[in-house]
């Protein structure tokens, strides 16, 4: 299957090539930046900021599955022997399930040739090494697209989110704040989560987030799995 797809790949950009040697290079890549909406969504290319999927930063000519601090790689991706340069990427940008079956990237490709030839010309500056400063600095995207879609800096937020203490009582959770305020939320509306990045609470101290259009459902955030458990009392 791997092997077919490569071929296909292969045919689909000898058959391009004509074209694309007959338009401007600098207009392809600009193209291909408009086009990289499509992977901003879930990836960034700032070295080490892993979203949804894992960051692009200097990728290009490396082989797939390979970043040491993301640990959410299918047994798939890591088997599939994958250098990622023109023809991967092209095959990977067509349809990733087809290429790799198995993968747990939810991307259905782009179908049309010619903007993944694009889409490709920007990832070759995008993903060289000090790529990500040159294409925000020559305008091809802005600063916030190549960080991707960041969670919310957690680590630094007001005293009326920063949680001094949790109990659960009854079908309830007591929250209580920096602030010395109190808050008793239906325990069907909290939602508990860990961020474990720079990013994330500070130690000892998970924060409140409220969503909802009445402030009613919230997000508790932990800096880690231990702190849930040591951090929440069943007390009435």
């Amino acid at each position: 299957m791997l092997k077919s797809s490569f071929c296909g790949a292969i045919a689909v950009l000898m058959a391009l090539a004509g074209a694309a040697r007959a338009q401007d290079p600098a207009e392809m890549v600009k193209k291909g930046a408009q086009a990289y909406r499509i992977c901003a969504a879930c990836h960034s290319l700032q070295p080490g900021v892993h979203l949804s999927g894992p960051s692009l930063a200097d990728l290009w000519g490396k082989k797939a599955a390979t970043i040491g601090d993301y640990g959410r790689y299918t047994e798939a991706l890591k088997k599939a022997d994958i250098v990622w340069d023109e023809d991967t990427l092209n095959a990977w940008l067509a349809n990733p399930q087809a290429m790799v079956p198995g993968t747990t990237m939810v991307f259905r490709g782009v179908e049309d040739d010619q903007t993944r030839v694009n889409l490709i010309a920007f990832l070759r500056q995008a993903l060289a090494p000090g790529g990500t400063a040159k294409v925000v600095k020559d305008g091809l995207i802005p600063e916030r697209m190549a960080e991707g879609p960041s969670p919310q800096d957690l680590s630094s937020l007001g005293a009326n989110q920063r949680i001094k203490k949790i109990r659960h009582c009854g079908d309830a959770y007591h929250v209580t704040t920096a602030d010395g305020a109190e808050f008793p939320f239906w325990e069907t509306n909290v939602r508990i989560k860990t961020d474990t990045s720079a990013r994330g609470p500070q130690k000892g101290e998970p924060v409140l987030l409220r969503a909802g259009m009445a402030g009613d459902r919230v997000f508790i955030v932990f800096s880690s799995l231990a702190e849930i458990g040591s951090l929440v009392a069943e007390k009435c």
